[in-house]
């Protein structure tokens, strides 16, 4: 049986961040799309009241509240999306990290969901997330809510080892066999072709 060991806090916290950095990405590119759609819709109207509900400032309060439910919308989905598929995002790809249960089998897309709602709990001044350093199973808050562990799952070619390929490889000696072999072959058919002589 494999063992694996625990993802320790350093390399989690990089993982997490390069998946921080693509969800907040996302997020921009969902909250221009929504804006964009939602001047268009109301210049299209009376452009007179949207300019005075510009200058408002309690006009911004859905504004934030509405960027406010896309922002979680869009971490809870990036987070649950991938946990839930193969238990890497792509941070943890680049760390060679993986998200597994407590008993080291693959989690479900609800375990997933779960443990991104529990990242919010963990937020609670970082507390949850520092916990994964002093933790003997380094789990974070969200970790244990969810009850998965994050294990080093090396990549492929960082294992030693020899690599085989699904075709056999054919040495020199054969296919110098396997040519003259084809040659032969070949000869027997001109010979067969040769009309007999009859005098």
């Amino acid at each position: 049986m494999t063992t694996y060991k625990y993802a320790g806090f350093w390399r989690r916290m990089v993982a997490f961040s390069i998946d921080s950095t693509i969800a907040f990405f996302i997020f921009i590119i969902l909250f221009t799309i929504a804006s964009l759609a939602f001047f268009s819709g109301a210049i299209s109207g009376n452009s007179q009241v949207f300019l005075a509900d510009l200058t408002d400032p309690s006009g911004f309060s859905p504004v934030i509240i509405f960027s406010c439910i896309l922002f979680i919308f869009t971490n809870v989905a990036y987070f649950t999306y991938f946990h839930g598929t193969t238990g890497r995002t792509p941070g943890k790809m680049l760390l060679g990290l993986q998200v597994v249960s407590d008993d080291g089998a693959s989690i479900s897309f609800g375990i997933a969901f779960l443990r991104a709602v529990g990242y919010f709990v963990s937020n609670i001044f970082y507390l949850g997330f520092i916990w994964v350093a002093f933790d003997k199973r380094k789990q974070g808050w969200h970790d244990k809510i969810a009850g998965t562990v994050v294990i080093i799952r090396e990549r492929e070619n960082n294992t030693a080892g020899i690599s085989i390929p699904d075709s056999p490889a054919v040495l020199p000696e054969t296919q110098q066999q396997m040519q003259q072999h084809e040659e032969i072959k070949e000869q027997n058919k001109q010979t067969d072709k040769i009309p007999e002589n009859r005098d």
